[in-house]
């Protein structure tokens, strides 16, 4: 009870909280992901910022495995109009000019290609499609990414994370049930992912990966800096080894 005579509800427990489980790592793309380089997820690395990333994303074994991913989901044509078929043809030529474009710095991403899905509420939800190549890129750049901000994560969140999803979800709450916590928040943004503010999250970004322009990457500036897309927003990437 608080001071004013109303119930209140019990704090989330310290297992909900912080997790006694390890992690499990098993997931890493390993193209990318060495032992020593997972060890340092769990450590942490000095100063708390990855350096030295950029040479994961454009080896060719990245890109071969981010290829197979890209494969595997197939998806539709982006603007350039090359389907998942047309970049299989001629795969091994397509992703050793992605590696070169990738490392001497004349690697453009293109435009998005927009289009709308019907919601069931009648509005429509609108869908950016990148080209096979901007795609292949975009997933080697995850498997770089994405194993240093999962480690931050608290093991209580489900969504849209690699081993994790509904069922893990409803087992946590099972179990909060069980013991004895029944009550419920159920909150929501309603469509965040249109209202991102970028600049704000690529300031957290580089709070642990230090990121460079492609342009600045292949003339090995050791600066922060931007360079615009054809879509008119940033993009930026990790900095060279030095």
């Amino acid at each position: 009870m608080d001071p004013n005579g109303s119930e209140r509800a019990p704090a989330v427990p310290a297992r909900a909280k912080q997790g006694a489980e390890a992690r499990d790592w098993s997931w890493v793309e390993d193209t990318v992901w060495t032992e020593r380089m997972v060890s340092a997820l769990v450590n942490g690395v000095k100063g708390g910022r990855w350096y030295s990333l950029m040479d994961k994303v454009f080896a060719p074994d990245t890109l071969e495995a981010a290829w197979e991913k890209v494969l595997a989901n197939d998806g539709a044509a982006g603007v350039d109009g090359q389907s998942i078929r047309r970049f299989e043809a001629r795969a091994e030529l397509y992703l050793t000019e992605l590696s070169t474009a990738l490392r001497d710095g004349s690697y453009q991403p293109q435009p998005i290609r927009r289009v709308d899905i019907p919601k069931g509420d009648g509005r429509t939800r609108p869908l950016g499609i990148p080209t096979v190549k901007d795609r292949i890129v975009q997933t080697a750049v995850k498997f770089a990414l994405e194993p240093i901000f999962e480690a931050r994560f608290r093991p209580t969140s489900y969504g849209f994370r690699p081993g994790r999803g509904c069922l893990g979800a409803l087992r946590e709450v099972a179990q909060l049930i069980a013991d004895g916590y029944t009550f419920v928040v159920d909150a929501d943004f309603e469509s965040y992912f249109d209202s991102i503010p970028h600049d704000r999250l690529m300031q957290r970004v580089e709070e642990r990966v230090m990121v460079v322009s492609w342009r600045s990457y292949a003339a090995g500036s050791s600066k922060t800096s931007c360079t615009t897309c054809s879509d008119g927003r940033r993009s930026r990437v990790l900095r060279k080894a030095r």
